[in-house]
């Protein structure tokens, strides 16, 4: 009995050497050699994994960085300009600065502006309403409020605002990733050019139905009727599918569409406060003391 277990061993380690020989030979037969600036790379980046850039993780991002001829396709919006600048620095490479961007949110469906048709009872996730019916109001196409993008968000720059029943972005804390993009069934977050001193002019609202239907969904919807892209002197408006949307590369943030806009779904955001001057008081003009009137019964003086 001694013996046997003894040959048992014998053989299952034996078994084992030649086995791990063989993985060995093979493992040094088709070994792909990595080139280390991958790592290097790496080590620059946030090390967030939030897909942001593309590709599956800052892993793969660092791998395409070093296999691209430029930088120009390539880009880490959590890290920004400053950590792409470090990654130009380990390849050798140039890179031009890019504007930074944020996620906007393209509906002004406020609880009171797009009143409820009925109510949803199911598990709350947007991608599942969304699979099951349009929402819970008139319009189609608007934010139907079960917060996926405050899930997908990594950053913790979004919040539901209870008042109004739509997602709300914290600009500091956003990092333009695209998660919530992604995350939105019905594609109202958008990811912006965050403009001169954050300043920036947008079409609250995705609604493609004609304007009399918009309207009667939400009293702030785009109705479509191109107002704004006529008063635009820059061009950067066009209005398509009854909708109307402004291109953030030409517009120069006059707000001439803001103004013109009949619904108010055209929203103008970090502007100052514009004070308007109190009207002048008008001058108090001086009481002119009236001539005493002679007594009726008086005498007129003698002429000599």
């Amino acid at each position: 009995m001694t013996q046997t277990i003894i040959w048992t061993i014998a053989i299952l380690t034996l078994l084992g050497v030649v086995l791990a020989v063989v993985l060995y030979l093979v493992a040094k037969k088709f070994k792909v050699e990595e080139d280390p600036r991958i790592d290097e790379v790496e080590k620059v980046l946030p090390g967030a994994n939030c897909g942001g850039c593309g590709h599956a993780g800052c892993r793969a991002f660092a791998q395409s960085c070093v296999e691209a001829p430029n930088l120009d396709n390539n880009f880490c919006p959590v890290g920004g300009n400053d950590v792409m600048q470090k990654v130009a620095s380990v390849l050798g490479l140039e890179v031009a600065a890019k504007e930074p961007m944020v996620a906007v949110v393209r509906c002004n469906g406020t609880c009171e502006m797009r009143p409820r048709t009925n109510e949803y009872g199911g598990y709350n996730s947007c991608r599942v309403k969304a699979a099951l019916y349009s929402g819970d109001t008139g319009c189609a196409f608007g934010c139907l409020g079960c917060g996926d993008c405050v899930a997908a968000c990594q950053f913790g720059a979004i919040s539901m605002d209870p008042a109004t029943g739509l997602p709300v972005v914290d600009e500091e804390k956003c990092t333009a990733c695209g998660a919530c993009v992604k995350a939105c069934p019905k594609s109202i977050i958008e990811l912006r050019n965050k403009g001169r001193r954050n300043m920036r002019v947008f079409v609250s609202c995705v609604n493609k139905d004609k304007g009399a239907v918009a309207r009667k969904a939400c009293s702030a919807a785009c109705i479509g009727c191109g107002k704004c892209a006529k008063v635009c002197p820059f061009d950067a408006i066009t209005v398509e599918n009854n909708l109307a949307y402004i291109d953030f590369a030409k517009c120069k943030l006059c707000k001439k569409c803001v103004a013109e806009c009949p619904t108010g779904a055209i929203h103008a955001v970090n502007f100052p406060v514009v004070n308007k001057p109190a009207a002048p008081a008008a001058p108090v003009q001086a009481a002119v003391p009236a001539k005493e009137a002679q007594p009726a019964d008086q005498p007129k003086a003698k002429e000599e």
